[in-house]
This record gives C-alpha cells, structure tokens and sequence, in this order.
C-alpha cells in the first residue's frame, strides 16, 4: 500500500528569523514535514529532515524555504516535500503617548510546498480591539469593545517582511493593541477605539481591501474572530480571495 507521505510533526527547535531593521531574531519554531516518498524508499526519512533544518535554521526567511524544500525532495527521492514552520515573532512597540517599549508578540508561519514548482504563503495572526457601533448608538454612555484576533495568509509573488502584514493588519480595527500601558495610554487607546467603531465584518473586510491593493500578493485569506466582552459566543468572519 501506497503512503501519502511520511514525516515529522511538532518538531521544536531554536531558529534565527531575519528582520526588517537588518538584524535576526531568535525564537523556536515548531515544524512539520512530510514528502511523498517513492515505495522502494524504505530508509528513515528523520535524519533527513533534522539535517536540513539543522543546515538552515541560523538563517530563516521566506526566501529560504523553497532551497530547504528542493533540499528534502531531493534527497529523499520524493515526488512532493511540504513543510510548516510556526513561531512566535517579537516586535519592539512605544505606547501612543507616554511611548513607554514593550515587546509585542505575534504568531507567525511560513507554510511551504514543492513539486515541479514551489509554493510558498506567509500566516500572521495579529491581534487588535474593536468596538461594536450597535452599542455606541444605542448607549447613552459608552460601548461595549472586545478583543479580536486577524488571521491572515496571503501567498506573495515577491519578498514581504512580517513586520509590514502585520502592520497593514494593524491599521484595520478600532484600535492596535500594546503589550503596556500607562494610563494615558489607556485613555487614548479607548477613545481612539470608541471613535472608530467596528464590527468584526468591517475588519474582515478592510484587511482585504488592503491586501487587494498590495501589488505583491496574489492570494490570500483573512478571518477574524471577536471575542465578544458581553456575549459567551464569539463573532467570526472570513474573506477569501477565491470566492472573489
């Protein structure tokens, strides 16, 4: 009987991502791999995998991926190598007023596949804060807000960092978020919300016009989900770019 494919699945591993700024950041990744190994290939396919992850991973870029990809299918003989590469990503922020530094984590894939031809779709899952515009027009005072998360994959025609999908996210909801306050932050952070009120098909939407008008993205889809403050459900939308 035939296999689909064979592999390794939530490996963990120290990895170097390149950054925008020019420097590399250190995090762990959990990857998994497989290939569409032919039948009479019957050795281990693990020391494979951990070989070419150990080659590449002082050095990891969207880039990079298609030569780590070619690597394994070459090696193991296979007719198809894919790989998916999760890690949380660090980006220095300054708070809107007092611009106190934190670092603000976000959680980001390279997801790779190769063939005849390779693929290649960069994930960011960005959170941000909504305010919901029923309840600012219908309340005398106040409305409620709640915090959402955008998920967003595109599959890119040329190089794009992480730092500029996560930012055009970003610029999509009520408000962004920061992993610290003062309270004068806080207080703009809550009216400049309570200004731009957003359901999350609102978000849905603007992440994808965005993306739309990117010129080097081709594919892409973005969900969002609003974890509701006042409800025990939460509100979801998705916008993909092959129902458009």
């Amino acid at each position: 009987m035939k296999l689909q494919t064979v592999g390794i699945k939530n490996f963990t591993c120290p990895v170097s991502i390149r950054e925008k700024i020019g420097s590399r950041q250190q995090t762990v990744a959990t990857i998994s791999m497989q290939a569409a190994m032919p039948s009479r290939f019957r050795e281990s396919c693990v020391p494979v995998f951990t070989n070419v992850l150990d080659k590449y991973r002082e050095d990891i870029s969207a880039t990079i991926f298609p030569a780590m990809l070619a690597e394994v299918r070459e090696r193991l003989q296979a007719e198809k190598a894919l790989m998916t590469m999760s890690f949380p990503y660090f980006i220095a922020k300054q708070a809107p007023v007092t611009q106190t530094g934190s670092l603000m984590e976000y959680q980001c894939s390279f997801i790779g596949s190769i063939n005849e031809t390779a693929g290649l779709r960069i994930s960011v899952r960005v959170p941000l804060t909504t305010l919901c515009p029923c309840s600012k027009e219908i309340s005398s005072a106040g409305a409620h807000n709640q915090r959402a998360e955008v998920t967003l994959i595109v599959r890119a025609q040329r190089f794009i960092w992480l730092e500029d999908l996560i930012s055009l996210v970003e610029q999509c909801g009520s408000c962004e978020l920061y992993a610290l306050l003062k309270r004068p932050d806080e207080k703009f952070v809550t009216e400049a919300a309570y200004a731009k009120p957003m359901f999350v098909e609102d978000v849905a939407r603007m992440v994808a016009q965005q993306v739309l008008a990117h010129p080097d993205i081709s594919r892409f889809s973005v969900s969002v989900e609003s974890f509701e403050s006042i409800h025990k459900h939460s509100a979801y939308a998705l916008v993909n770019s092959e129902d458009l």
